[in-house]
Parts: C-alpha cells; sequence; structure tokens
C-alpha cells in the first residue's frame, strides 16, 4: 500500500542495510558495488543477494560527489525537434560508453546557446559536445582552464582551442561541382550559408576555387547570405534571370537547398541540375530525385564522443581535429545535362 499523502518518500534502503541483510562489513559492501575484483566470490554472492532482496540501489549522488565523475555528458545542437543524425549517433555511442548524455537546442540563437553552455559546465558534466553557432567562445576559456573537457562539431569553436570533428567541405563543394562540369554545365551558380558561419566560409570559398580551377568566371555565379526567403529568392533571379544565366546549381546547405527548392517550384528545378551539400528528408521523392553530398554523420557523432572520452582520459594531449569524407549520392537531379542554348532557362 501506496504511504499516505503528507508521509513523506519511503525511504531507500542504504548500503548499511545491505551489509545487515549480508552480514558483512559496510566495506564489503562498498567494494561490491564499486566492482572491486578483490571481493572473494562468497562475500560477492551475499552481498549481490542482499542487494537483490532489499532492491538496493546505489546513491549516484553521493558516488559523484566522492569521485568527482558524473558519467553525464553534454551536447548543445542548433536543433532537436527536427530530425537530428549526428545527435543520435552521439547518444548512441554514449550508451555504449557507459555515458548518460543530456542533450539541449541552441535554436541557432547565440544568446541561448551561451546561456546553454554556462549552465551545462555549472553542473560540472564530464564534458560537453558543442555545435557552435556563436561568433566567439572565449568566455569558455575559464572552464578550460578549469578541466572542463570540450569538443567542436561540425565547425570549430571560436576563440579558444577544443578538438574538432567536422566534415572535408572543400572536398564535398569540389565533387559537386566537378560532377555538373562532366555533365556539360558551364554556367554553375552556388547559393549557400553565410560567410560569417565556418561552414558557408569553406564551402563559398571551395566553390569560388573552383570557378577558377576550370577557368571560368566568379562574378554573379556565387551567392552566400542569411537563409531568408527574399534573398534566396534575389540570389536565382541573378543568378537565373540575365544574358548568361546559369544552367545548374549548387546549394551550400540542406536548408538552402530546400529554400532554392520551395523558390523555384517543380517545373522550373526540374529543368536545372541540382546538386545540395547535405541530406534532404524525402530527396528521393522529388522529381527528379536529388543529388546531395551526403555527410558521415553516424562517424561525426560516434567521433565526437570518441575524442570527448579521450580529452577525459588525458587533459593534456594535443587538440586534435578530425575531418570526415563526404560522398556523392547521385539520383537524378545533378545529372540533368546542360541545355542547348536554345532551351535554357
Amino acid at each position: 500500500m501506496s504511504p499516505a499523502r503528507g508521509a513523506g518518500r519511503p525511504k531507500r534502503p542504504t548500503m548499511n542495510d545491505v551489509a545487515r541483510e549480508a552480514g558483512v562489513a559496510l566495506r564489503t559492501v562498498s567494494r561490491v558495488v564499486n566492482n572491486d575484483p578483490t571481493v572473494g566470490p562468497e562475500y560477492g554472492a551475499k552481498v549481490r543477494a542482499a542487494i537483490k532482496a532489499l532492491n538496493f540501489r546505489p546513491d549516484e549522488r553521493a558516488r559523484q560527489l566522492r569521485t568527482g565523475v558524473t558519467g553525464t555528458i553534454g551536447a548543445a545542437v542548433r536543433r532537436i525537434a527536427e530530425i537530428n543524425p549526428e545527435l543520435a549517433a552521439i547518444e548512441q555511442k554514449a550508451r555504449e560508453s557507459g555515458l548518460t548524455l543530456m542533450a539541449s537546442s541552441t535554436d541557432f540563437d547565440e544568446a541561448r546557446e551561451r546561456d546553454i553552455l554556462v549552465s551545462m559546465c555549472r553542473q560540472r558534466l564530464d564534458g560537453i559536445i558543442v555545435e557552435p553557432i556563436g561568433e566567439s567562445h572565449s568566455y569558455l576559456e575559464p572552464e578550460l582552464q578549469a578541466g572542463m573537457p570540450l569538443v567542436s562539431m561540425d565547425r570549430p569553436m571560436s576563440g579558444i582551442s577544443v578538438d574538432c570533428v567536422m566534415s572535408d567541405n572543400a572536398q564535398g563543394i569540389g565533387m559537386a561541382f566537378h560532377h555538373l562540369h562532366q555533365h556539360g554545365h558551364r554556367r554553375i551558380a552556388y547559393i549557400g550559408d553565410s560567410e560569417r558561419v565556418f561552414s558557408g566560409r569553406e564551402r563559398a570559398a571551395a566553390f569560388r576555387a573552383a570557378l577558377v580551377a576550370h577557368g571560368l568566371p566568379v562574378a554573379g555565379l556565387v551567392h552566400p547570405g542569411e537563409l531568408t526567403a527574399d534573398r534566396v529568392a534575389a540570389a536565382l533571379d541573378s543568378a537565373l534571370n540575365n544574358s548568361e544565366p546559369a544552367t545548374a546549381l549548387v546549394t551550400g546547405n540542406m536548408d538552402t537547398t530546400i529554400a532554392v527548392l520551395r523558390a523555384l517550384g517543380p517545373q522550373i528545378a526540374s529543368r536545372i541540375a541540382i546538386v545540395g551539400f547535405d541530406e534532404v528528408p524525402l530527396s528521393d521523392l522529388l522529381q527528379p530525385p536529388l543529388t546531395v553530398v551526403a555527410q558521415d554523420t553516424m562517424t561525426i557523432g560516434r567521433t565526437a564522443v570518441d575524442l570527448l572520452r579521450s580529452r577525459i582520459a588525458d587533459p593534456g594531449r594535443p587538440v586534435r581535429t578530425v575531418v570526415v569524407p563526404v560522398s556523392l549520392r547521385t539520383r537524378g537531379s545533378g545529372e540533368v545535362p546542360a541545355p542547348s542554348p536554345a532551351t535554357a532557362p
């Protein structure tokens, strides 16, 4: 029968209770709970039987205070509400490693990111994985100096030096450009994220380099900027509605790809070759299905946890940056051939 209202919580069994039930010393119970291999099998069996009989659960908070280890890591990512394969990989790897994950969404808000990270640091988690958006993270330097392990994912954190895992942005843009060039396109335009963002800056720079390497003009073909419907529409107008319109597009990330497809509409989008950076949900249902540069999100997430665990185990080791290769997934939109001048959009 449950206790009467106002009677307070039922008393949890303690290690003293287990010791009395098993007929052993309190220290023996502590050694069994902490998996000390030197405990004799007879005493170990007695303690485990008492633990089962009393339904005893160790006080995790007491262990954390004693050892300074929480077994919990944090992840501050840009999105949780939508599908986040990197976060799923982090959670899976953390669980395999016996760690609990506490995640929070920054919603692309720099002030919110700062609040979340400061809060996680104050909770003394074992370490934090960050998918950064802020322009400077120098406010975390005191936490680094105090021993808080941090790992940056998708792009480096600015103002501090921490381990980082990210995709090979230049490789991906080069793949997309070369693929479209092989299909006869010579007027290829890029629409991407703001160059204020590290990945947006790297991808735009790689696209400019690809144009120059192929002896093609840069003017009017590279359109980075903030992700708004008006800005994307203006970029498409500049790229497609001129005397030498682009016949192919490279889009810099998933959100930009979606915005471009919405702005173009299905009829125009089906006539222009498009390669997007990042997978897009239901991309195989588009007509033609969308060709993309796919990031290895599983490897990125799992590597982030590996880097964090390595930093926890060896705080003084050199900072590492791991660059994960990308792959081109051809489905149809990137294989639309360059039109003849008479049929160019």
